[in-house]
């Protein structure tokens, strides 16, 4: 893999590292699939590619743990869940996050991806977090609940995301069809400069709270996020089990309520044929620095990443070398693997 063929972050990290020293004879190339840079899955996915990577093989990197030597790990946007699948699924990607229910029917061939082959090559690395579902609106827009969006103008997200497929799951629930509302399949980032515009009435985003979109647009103009609950959610939880009840406390985003909606874990999930004793140096690395990183600051789902909730809502079997770093510190036993 040449490094041209890398972009953003990676093409940076990539010029620095060969301008302040010599890359490692054999530096691998390590990529994680994340999202849009409004999102959630970005910064996370920036923060564990900074701290799994030791392109230098150095000895001491100074107050942060080193990470795996000869490894540059490369953070990249993308459209979320459903293209990270195919990323890994083509080779593009080596790694990359996904929501636990996507990731499932991938490697089963069910749900989203009936009809297709299942998958083997989907394997994980680690649970991360629980993602949340935003349901944002324009005050101004009259709508109080899902069944308001009828008439309005609604984005479901971009093609290529989890997102656009569990809103999906959620309006059908509540009776809801597409043809109901004036639809829009666009990203956070377009979505938002739609609302602000009064382009844009409402638009769902799953991302883990506090989601710097859902707070920059609530600084902006005065927004709702709007109640997922009741017999219609109590019914998509117990027939799709990936999915959980969720609140997001009143004053996470600027003038927001409580809000009870649902919940999907964030899974980061791997190609089956990446070698297992990297993927395992890669696990390893991965959870030796993530203390020192929360200490250092940065997103604040950092924060909720632990070795107590690695295998929560794991919906695919562990690669083999993240398997191998578990069992050797304990972790693993039947009540905290599904495979």
């Amino acid at each position: 893999m040449r490094l041209k063929s890398l972009l953003g972050a990676g093409i940076l990290l990539a010029a620095t590292s060969m301008m302040t020293g010599v890359l490692a004879a054999e530096t691998m190339i390590f990529r994680i699939g994340t999202g849009g840079i409004s999102g959630t899955y970005y910064p996370v996915g920036q923060a564990i590619a900074t701290m799994i990577s030791n392109p230098l093989a150095k000895s001491d990197c100074g107050t942060l743990p080193c990470g795996v030597s000869g490894l540059l790990a490369v953070g990249q946007a993308s459209n979320g869940s459903v293209a990270n699948i195919a990323g890994i699924r083509s080779g593009q990607i080596e790694s990359g996050f996904s929501q636990s229910d996507i990731a499932h029917w991938a490697r089963t061939g069910t749900g989203f991806y009936i009809g297709d082959s299942p998958d083997q090559k989907i394997m994980a690395i680690a649970s991360l977090y629980t993602e949340t579902i935003h349901l944002a609106v324009r005050q101004d827009s009259g709508i109080k609940s899902i069944y308001d969006l009828a008439g309005k103008r609604v984005s479901l997200d971009d093609p290529g995301s989890g997102t656009l497929v569990d809103a999906r799951i959620i309006l059908k629930a509540y009776g809801i069809s597409e043809t109901d509302m004036d639809v829009q399949y666009v990203k956070a980032s377009e979505a938002i400069k739609k609302m602000k515009a009064d382009k844009l009435d409402a638009f769902f985003v799953i991302a883990g709270f506090p989601s710097k979109a859902i707070s920059d647009l609530s600084n902006d103009i005065q927004i709702s996020l709007i109640n997922i609950d009741g017999a219609a959610a109590s019914r998509i939880t117990r027939e799709n089990e990936f999915f959980s009840e969720q609140t997001i406390p009143a004053g996470t985003y600027r003038n927001v309520s409580q809000v009870k909606t649902l919940g999907v874990g964030a899974l980061w999930i791997v190609n089956k044929n990446v070698d297992a004793e990297r993927a395992y140096k890669i696990t390893r690395k991965f959870w030796e620095s993530l203390p020192d990183f929360k200490k250092s600051g940065g997103h604040p789902k950092l924060s909720k990443i632990s070795l107590e909730t690695a295998f929560q809502s794991m919906s695919v079997p562990l690669h083999p070398g993240a398997k191998k770093y578990y069992e050797e510190n304990g972790l693993l036993n039947e009540k905290m693997l599904r495979n």
